[in-house]
């Protein structure tokens, strides 16, 4: 009987991981060009930007939160990136620029949040709103050109074999993840989703912890602008148009609940790279773009419903 627990938790644990290998082997025997070296790379690459997203996406939503705005910063950050990215000032500017952009709508979404008690909803979907039409206000609606040749070779090239978009991840969910699981403040992240009103009592600043987290969407939704103006090579005000369902669906899907306080770093990794497979694998087997985001809903849809089933089994 113990045992069958064992087995039943385990499998439970670690549910999401044997679909997704389960995802990789059926779409290997239906096409094999699936697992060739140059795919296996541009499924690093897609999953990238993603994943950055919803590393910052999966401590909001751990806090008790919701960030709809994170597409809009990260169009916002690469139109100031790539005006700076013309040659005339080192790579680093853009980049710091760019995340200062997003970590100032990042404290400004969790100001109106935790000081001014606005939904986190209705908050974010107008910074969305206002930010965007704030990218497109600054360059005039038109793309921005002229990316310098470091800047657009930055996203193309690769460290060690890995592709560049791929090392940039794996260090924000290396860092990301130490915060979350072996820090105070990671614990306090938790404690605030799991409680607010104990996480005050137990004399934790939760208006700091919901500023923080809305921060660090905030400072990774402008790395992400960064990175992707240089993939794309022109700054888009249009750029990261629905990319916070993205993150979402990846947070959800991993394991992150929507009702705060639980969630794993390793499950967001894998639901990022579960949805990059499902989209990359349906456009091999050349499958209507139409149909992918009927698929991604369906995702979440389920995701959702396996994490409500789950929370009231244990209650």
């Amino acid at each position: 009987m113990e045992n069958k627990k064992k087995a039943s938790s385990f499998i439970s644990e670690y549910f999401i991981f044997f679909i997704f290998i389960a995802i990789v082997v059926i779409l290997t025997i239906m096409k094999p060009s699936f697992i060739s070296p140059r795919n296996l790379g541009n499924i690093l690459k897609q999953a990238s930007i993603n994943g950055i997203l919803a590393f910052g996406m999966m401590f909001v939503i751990i806090s008790g939160g919701f960030d709809m705005s994170v597409g809009s910063t990260l169009a916002f950050a690469g139109i100031l990136a790539a005006m700076l990215g013309k040659g005339q000032v080192p790579l680093i500017l853009p980049l710091i620029i760019s995340m200062f952009a997003g970590l100032c709508v990042g404290i400004l979404n969790g100001v109106g949040i935790s000081v001014g008690n606005l939904p986190a909803f209705i908050m974010t979907l107008g910074t969305q709103t206002g930010i965007r039409g704030l990218a497109l206000l600054i360059c005039g609606g038109n793309p921005v050109t002229g990316l310098s040749e470091g800047y657009r070779n930055l996203a193309a090239g690769t460290i060690l074999g890995i592709p560049t978009l791929a090392v940039f991840w794996i260090v924000v969910a290396a860092i990301c993840s130490f915060v979350a699981t072996k820090t105070v403040y990671g614990r306090r992240v938790f404690a605030c989703g799991g409680n607010i009103q104990a996480a005050r009592v137990a004399g934790i600043n939760t208006n700091f912890i919901r500023i923080s987290t809305f921060a660090i969407a905030g400072l990774l939704a402008g790395l992400s602008g960064f990175l992707m103006t240089s993939r794309v090579t022109i700054g888009q005000p249009t750029a990261g148009e629905s990319y916070e369902m993205d993150a979402i669906t990846a947070c959800v899907v991993g394991g992150v609940s929507m009702s705060g306080g639980v969630g794993k770093p390793w499950g967001v990794i894998v639901g990022t790279l579960l949805i990059t497979i499902i989209a990359n694998g349906l456009d091999i087997l050349g499958v209507s773009a139409y149909w992918q985001k009927i698929v991604k809903g369906l995702i979440i849809v389920v995701a959702v419903l396996i994490d409500v089933k789950g929370k009231s089994k244990k209650d």
